[in-house]
């Protein structure tokens, strides 16, 4: 039996970063592809939306402290919220906002160069937080799974296929 697809698997925060997140630039809205020809005609450009939560999506590039290898390091992670996210306050003395990732699901992709294969981790979440608060920077859109499905210590793992 196949996995249903778009399958995404509620996780623990704090299995998946152990040593926490920390917020590297900005969150930018993710949006549609636009072709030259719809430049040249000065279509709008359209933010792209989940196609299970119907929300538009949001980016952000996280460095990850507890990655073991190199190319781990930096995590990029998709919202799915009415509203752009917005950061907790910059730690006077740090260049990085460290943050918690609130409704954190992740969801298996297989990739391919040449003969090599493995499986990454698209990493979403609903809203971010301050470590050690309970208070939401984002208001989710749906309620977190108070009970994680899965998880593992990496955020991206290969594995042979």
């Amino acid at each position: 039996m196949g996995a249903p697809r778009n399958m995404r698997l509620s996780v623990n925060f704090d299995e998946w970063f152990p040593q926490g997140l920390y917020l590297v630039g900005e969150i930018q809205p993710v949006t549609e592809y636009q072709s030259p020809e719809d430049k040249a005609r000065n279509r709008p450009v359209r933010p792209r939306i989940d196609e299970v939560s119907g929300l538009p999506l949001f980016r952000g590039t996280f460095a990850d402290p507890a990655a073991e290898k190199d190319r781990e390091k930096s995590v990029t992670v998709e919202f799915a919220c009415a509203h752009q996210p917005v950061p907790p306050q910059a730690v006077a003395g740090m260049p990085f906002r460290p943050v918690v990732l609130e409704g954190m699901t992740v969801q298996p992709r297989a990739e391919a160069s040449g003969q090599a294969k493995w499986i990454t981790w698209v990493i979403r979440a609903t809203g971010m937080t301050t470590p050690n608060t309970t208070a939401s920077v984002t208001p989710a859109s749906k309620p977190a799974p108070s009970k994680p499905t899965a998880g593992t210590a990496e955020t991206t793992s290969r594995a042979a296929a």
